[in-house]
């Protein structure tokens, strides 16, 4: 069965002119936006060892990523969907020897190997930055910082920060509300559902109240330290209050201390962030820890952002200024004129219509002129 010339899998598409472009200068604004906070640029490759990527990735299994064979050395490789866990993999290996915290940044594209509803795209551009070695609160007002930052560098106004508790279960199940460990996924799975019903049928009831301690946060934090046992909480509510100090007039701040779906690997913070005029979220991030190949454990946090919404929302597109040269124009003057910051097409005949190669001016008497 033949495929229809310029057709694409399902989830993959071709960015055109200005899209492309706009998602390339994006890209640039942000990277740079990063790295003027001391982050470092590194980049890993688009592929990797299966086995080793998936012991980095918590929330993906084997059968969650794009594979093929390694015609060299004839194992299993896997595209990456997400970069984060190729940085854990380079500070822990590669850069494990110099000094903490490390600061790294990254772009580039990923493939997912499904779509889902709210994000119908498998291929993506992802950007971002990890401070290895601390995720303390310090740590974490820096990197929220950054990712704001870059977000209103690109351009994104009206930015919300809404915030959660990753370990909320965990946390709890181990102190004031406990739960035998075989019942701790699935209490987090119906919390993270908002179902009610599910946790009556779960035979934990006290976990409902944190339910309804979701929304703007002052409200949500006020509800949340009534809650019986959340006083086992009361370090990472003084965390994120530390955090809100930094940003109330800058952002709008939501907590919602049950949602856990994206946030398989984070511990004490994630955040997820949201801009006006964006469908969905545009970045997540939060506190994790990565494993050295000895065991150890080290403490780290970092955000991604991705491009994609932010082009389909018109942003990173400049007006146009496209100079239309004809024929025998000087290249000297030519090579001048794009110092000036102007685009020429140059005529290749004399019967070339300007306005049909998508000109904005013409060169008249050495001077450029609107159509």
């Amino acid at each position: 069965m033949s495929i229809t010339p310029g057709l694409l899998p399902v989830g993959l598409r071709d960015r055109l002119p200005p899209q492309a472009e706009a998602a390339s200068r994006l890209l640039h604004r942000v990277i740079v936006a990063i790295g003027r906070h001391g982050y470092d640029r590194v980049a890993p490759p688009l592929a990797e060892f299966e086995e080793g990527l998936v012991g980095r990735l918590k929330s993906a299994r084997a059968q969650d990523l794009l594979r093929f064979v390694d015609p060299v050395s004839q194992r299993t490789l896997a595209l990456r969907p997400d970069i984060t866990a190729q940085i854990g993999r380079i500070a822990a290996t590669r850069m494990r020897h110099r000094a903490r915290p490390l600061r790294l940044a990254y772009g580039g594209p990923v493939l997912k190997l499904r779509a889902t509803q709210l994000r119908p795209e498998r291929e993506l551009i992802q950007t971002g930055a990890e401070l290895i070695g601390s995720d303390t609160v310090a740590a974490a007002i820096e990197l929220l910082g950054v990712a704001i930052e870059a977000l209103e560098t690109a351009g994104v106004t009206g930015i919300t920060v809404d915030l959660t508790l990753p370990d909320l279960v965990e946390t709890l199940a181990a102190g004031p509300l406990p739960l035998a460990p075989e019942r701790i996924d699935a209490v987090r799975a119906t919390l993270d559902a908002k179902d009610a019903g599910g946790l009556a049928a779960l035979d934990a009831e006290a976990y409902l109240p944190f339910i309804a301690a979701a929304g703007p946060l002052d409200d949500a934090m006020t509800r949340l330290r009534r809650v019986p046992g959340a006083d086992a909480l009361s370090s990472r509510l003084d965390g994120i209050a530390a955090i809100a100090a930094a940003f109330r007039d800058r952002v709008t701040l939501t907590l919602d201390p049950t949602e856990r779906h994206g946030f398989e690997y984070q511990s004490w913070l994630g955040f997820s962030l949201f801009g006006a005029g964006l469908s969905g979220e545009v970045g997540r991030g939060g506190s994790y820890t990565i494993v050295h190949a000895d065991g150890g454990e080290e403490a780290a946090i970092g955000f991604s952002l991705y491009i994609d919404p932010l082009v389909d929302a018109g942003l990173g597109q400049e007006p146009r200024r496209r100079l239309f040269l004809p024929t025998g124009t000087d290249p000297a003057a030519a090579a001048s004129l794009r110092g000036q910051g102007w685009t020429t097409i140059a005529a290749l005949a004399d019967g070339d219509d300007a306005a049909a190669l998508g000109c904005t001016h013409r060169l008249v008497g050495g001077e450029p002129q609107p159509l």
